[in-house]
């Protein structure tokens, strides 16, 4: 990948090169998974050219280009004007101009710019509604690449989608543009076989240790989501060096699955208890108290726990693998309040919240996530994360919510349910309908929350705020459309199907 590589730098750095071409080409490197290899030049030029725009020149740009150089920005944390797009507006009328709506290519790209919205960019809300009901109402007259564009953007723009899966879908619908810079397309094609190699050797790491590990702890009532949980956390971060992060990481999800699982849907309430008890002492002698079934579990967590404590080397002062534990054993008190409110009765939203924010599982996937990423996890990041700042709380939030959407009808055919929706229902008053339609505000909200969270200045680098925002991308991937954790052939199939089984022809 080298000589390819290098190509691509020069391009990047060419001061020869102009603004369209250079926004075009990072924009490219982004959507492709390539910006790791590039960051620092990425960042470089994008510091000269924001300091040295003149907004002006906007005035003549078409949507397309429009909409491209607002995303490039604002991804990269620069707070460019959505005031550009005025012009696209008929201020007579308050309405876009019609004329827009003859250009595909630029309504696609102002739909994906309106996802990167913040609070008060109601020209942006209004876009999203807009550009949404112009391309489905032609989504049916397309051809070509230009229908699977659409296609695709509409069922899950890229800003909330898999970051590799992503990747992968823009190299096949856009190949086309991509073409225009050779060493981008070589790059790119190599890289993603590349990637896969070292992917697939992870996930038949993944999959072995599970596969002993059922061997020895005999729950058959646990979900077996091996590759769905390895696809899960592939996307927080896909760069080579977190191998052992991914490996590590996906391991604690299947830890939580066995976990969740005896919860929600088999243990007992009094056998809830004394597991949550077992894991807080965290102890081999509180086996003796665990219910049979149990045991090989327990004793599997807390030796699997020590191992990681001798493979991750520890960060100051600071033990991540021991901030991982003690999220675990968090998640297992929470369950278990959950569980009590199933047998007893639903909670205040306010109060399911203050709970629902720990069995959201981000604490214990980032702090396990964190653990494997080296020298940039100081101890400041990990008091950044403890004050519970507006982005990990919303994120919590979203990841929450958005399941309990999915999931109330499932949940109401096994037993009495107490989810977000029960407790908002109960605290307002309000009939279901109105309940899901609050908390799916609540989700969008939070969305351009996280999105000004990762405007520059951030509280903390970029690269610790990407596996956070990536968690919560999973979660309309994962949740969009059904349970798709629960039922994967709905959604993990593709993505295994493509990201695995299918290399890509040089």
């Amino acid at each position: 990948m080298e000589q390819p590589k290098e190509q691509l730098r020069k391009l990047i750095l060419n001061p020869a090169v102009d603004l369209n071409d250079k926004l075009s080409v990072i924009y490219f490197v982004h959507r492709l998974g390539l910006t790791y290899l590039f960051l620092k030049d990425i960042d470089g030029q994008l510091d000269k050219l924001f300091n040295q725009i003149n907004m002006q020149t906007y005035d003549k740009a078409d949507l397309y280009t429009t909409s491209i150089h607002f995303q490039v920005f604002r991804i990269f944390g620069y707070r460019f004007s959505c005031d550009v797009f005025n012009k696209f507006k008929d201020f007579r009328s308050g309405e876009f101009k019609e004329d827009i709506t003859t250009d595909v290519r630029g309504m696609l790209s102002f739909f994906e710019s309106a996802q990167l919205r913040i609070r008060g960019e109601s020209i942006l809300d209004e876009a999203i509604a807009f550009t949404k009901s112009k391309l489905k109402s032609i989504e049916k007259t397309l051809q070509g690449t230009l229908a699977s564009q659409v296609k695709h953007v509409l069922e899950r723009p890229f800003h909330r989608g898999h970051p590799m899966f992503e990747a992968r879908q823009y190299l096949s619908h856009y190949e086309e543009e991509i073409t225009r810079y050779d060493p981008l397309l070589t790059l790119a094609k190599l890289h993603f076989n590349y990637l896969q190699l070292l992917q697939k050797e992870e996930l038949r790491i993944v999959s072995k240790w599970w596969k002993d590990m059922q061997s020895q702890v005999k729950t058959s009532y646990v979900r077996d989501r091996a590759g769905e949980c390895y696809v899960w956390i592939l996307a927080i971060y896909l760069e080579p060096y977190y191998s052992q992060a991914r490996i590590i990481t996906t391991k604690v999800i299947l830890l939580l699955v066995v976990l969740d699982d005896t919860y929600d849907a088999y243990a007992t309430i009094e056998e809830m208890r004394v597991l949550t008890q077992a894991i807080n002492r965290w102890d081999i002698t509180a086996m003796s108290q665990l219910p049979e079934y149990i045991k090989p579990y327990y004793k599997f967590v807390l030796n699997q726990y020590a191992e990681w404590n001798k493979q991750v080397p520890q960060q100051g002062t600071t033990n991540l693998i021991e901030a991982s534990k003690k999220a675990f054993q968090e998640m297992a008190t929470a369950y278990l309040r959950e569980a009590e409110w199933r047998h007893s009765e639903v909670p205040s939203f306010e109060e399911y919240m203050k709970i629902g924010l720990i069995t959201s599982g981000y604490g214990l996937l980032y702090k396990s996530a964190l653990s494997g990423m080296g020298k940039i996890v100081t101890e400041e990041v990990i008091a950044w994360f403890e004050s519970h700042p507006k982005i990990v709380t919303t994120s919590q939030t979203i990841g929450r919510l958005h399941g309990d959407l999915m999931t109330i009808a499932f949940e109401r055919e096994r037993a009495p349910s107490a989810t977000g929706v029960d407790a908002y229902m109960k605290t307002f008053g309000v009939s279901e309908n109105v309940a899901i339609e609050a908390i799916i505000n609540i989700i969008e909200d939070g969305w351009k929350d996280i999105n000004e969270g990762c405007l520059k200045p951030t509280e903390v680098p970029m690269e610790i705020l990407a596996p956070l925002v990536n968690l919560t991308r999973m979660i309309d991937v994962i949740y969009k459309y059904t349970d798709g954790f629960t039922f994967s052939e709905c959604t993990f199939k593709e993505y295994i199907t493509l990201l695995f089984c299918v290399s890509v022809p040089m």
